[in-house]
């Protein structure tokens, strides 16, 4: 099959999943290996941006999912109610962060890093599709286990884990620091 049949078929396939499709499954649906998929997609997204069309072709983990670009929000907000957008308040963004470093976690790790309780920040995080529950710890009580979702590479524009921001050691002795002193206060009061 010549080049533009296969991104026309990838793209087909990307189309009517509406969800983000593994690698191996496109590969196995056009017949050729992982690497010469992976060179057709990357060669379909250069297409996509090079047309300026209105959507674009976005790489999750070890997926690809077709998508509207942002600048096209406008337009589509005049034909339906605007998108429900959520509030990501300091509380929710702690939670997350926290989330997405230590997965998987329980919730009981989560309230011991932040001090407080997170019942209702994990479970927005969960309603947002930005946390899900991955497992059961093995231990008494078997607490639930949880991770973040593709939406949360989605919505942070990340293609993996991997690409999370890391701190340097003098940022995390700094932050140590800050919450004994905190800690402290508390104490003193």
């Amino acid at each position: 099959m010549e080049i533009e049949k296969l991104q026309a078929a990838v793209e087909a396939i990307l189309f009517t999943m509406g969800d983000s499709v593994e690698l191996g499954k496109i590969a196995a649906a056009i017949e050729h290996d992982e690497e010469t998929t992976r060179k057709i997609i990357h060669s379909l997204m250069d297409r996509c941006e090079e047309e300026d069309r209105g959507v674009r072709i976005i790489e999750l983990e070890n997926s690809f999912q077709m998508c509207t670009k942002k600048e096209m929000y406008e337009y589509l907000i005049r034909i339906a109610k605007q998108p429900r957008r959520y509030v990501l308040t300091d509380v929710l963004l702690e939670t997350l962060s926290i989330i997405a470093y230590r997965q998987p976690v329980t919730r009981l790790e989560i309230e011991k890093i932040r001090g407080v309780k997170s019942d209702h920040a994990v479970n927005k995080l969960v309603e947002y599709g930005l946390v899900e529950e991955t497992g059961r710890l093995d231990a008494p009580g078997r607490p639930l286990l949880f991770g973040t979702t593709e939406e949360f590479l989605r919505r942070f524009n990340v293609h993996s884990l991997d690409e999370l921001p890391s701190l340097n050691p003098d940022q995390i002795e700094h932050f140590k620091e800050e919450a004994e002193e905190e800690a402290q206060l508390t104490l003193d009061i």
